[in-house]
């Protein structure tokens, strides 16, 4: 997936559109065309923003095994520095691990100093509820052979979204994880997620997310707002999430949390390396802030691991 033609990377057939790198597959609805003209307006605004930029000395990033389309965040943020995506590792000011997989063997260091995301190799659900227990104390796991009450059943799979709730105890089922069922509800019908974005060891920001509980495992949002990290957590929580980053290897990337509204505490249910943000639903000019907040972030990590 390293050709510039990043329309080569979809296939269609028989009104559904397949992502080849994934295989997810999405049926051409009106939703679905919705979705994909608003980010549309996105990535002009982008693109805009890539072509101003051309005269500015940003760092040259490189990418390897696969190289970014536009619909990840990492692109927009490149190139809202002023950077440049290289092919060659020795032309490169970072390097930065990119496989939308969620766990592959662990890649050989790059050539370069600076490098990114190269511990960040399994994002499975079982894994990050296992680094999260080791992390915060407490888990969110569960063997549904035992355990009496509602449960999650997710696929292993990273961005799957395929999980529903269910009674146990039942025997498991290959392939799949089971948490606790956490109450994120907020007002009426609605759930709340927090889509918390890491750079380095900092999370510059996050966006905070409510949609229908009857969706609450999609990626359909009714209302995405942008918020500072200290409005929301505390110190003590932003330095565990931060350091549950660190445990998971995540340079790069977004961390799925949600706060149960019984007991108070957070949970990490999901980890992406290879993130799509801003989300869909937020209005454009804070899309546009996020960009530019957190691409600052990028540069500072870069600059930072230049020098050291």
């Amino acid at each position: 997936m390293n050709s510039a033609f990043w329309w080569s990377d979809w296939a269609y057939r028989d009104g559904v559109v397949s992502v080849k790198s994934t295989g997810h597959k999405l049926p051409l609805r009106r939703k679905f065309i919705a979705v994909c003209l608003n980010w549309l307006v996105f990535y002009v605004c982008m693109e805009a923003w890539r072509l101003a930029s051309l005269r500015q000395r940003g760092p040259r990033i490189a990418f390897t095994p696969q190289r970014p389309r536009p619909w990840y965040f990492i692109w927009a943020c490149t190139h809202a520095i002023g950077g440049r995506i290289v092919r060659s590792q020795n032309k490169a000011d970072l390097t930065i691990y990119f496989e939308d997989t969620t766990a592959s063997p662990p890649p050989q260091l790059p050539q370069t100093a600076a490098h990114m995301n190269f511990g960040c190799c399994d994002v499975s659900k079982s894994h990050v509820a296992d680094i999260f227990e080791q992390t915060f104390g407490y888990g969110i796991a569960v063997d549904p052979s035992s355990y009496v009450g509602p449960v999650v059943e997710k696929s292993e799979i990273n961005g799957a979204h395929d999980g529903r709730v269910l009674q146990a105890p039942f025997e498991p089922k290959s392939g799949c994880a089971y948490q606790r069922l956490v109450d994120n509800r907020c007002g009426d019908n609605q759930v709340m997620d927090y889509r918390c974005v890491i750079v380095g060891r900092e999370m510059p920001l996050l966006f905070v997310k409510r949609r229908k509980i009857g969706k609450r495992f999609t990626n359909i949002n009714c209302d995405v707002r942008l918020v500072e990290t200290s409005e929301t957590f505390s110190e003590t929580e932003t330095a565990q999430l931060i350091e549950f980053a660190a445990r998971m290897g995540l340079e790069w990337g977004a961390m799925d949390v949600l706060r149960d509204q019984m007991d108070g505490r957070l949970y990490v249910v999901d980890v992406n390396k290879t993130n799509i943000d801003p989300p869909i639903a937020m209005p454009l000019k804070d899309k546009l802030k996020a960009t530019s907040r957190v691409s600052k972030s990028l540069k500072t990590f870069v600059d930072a691991r230049a020098q050291g």
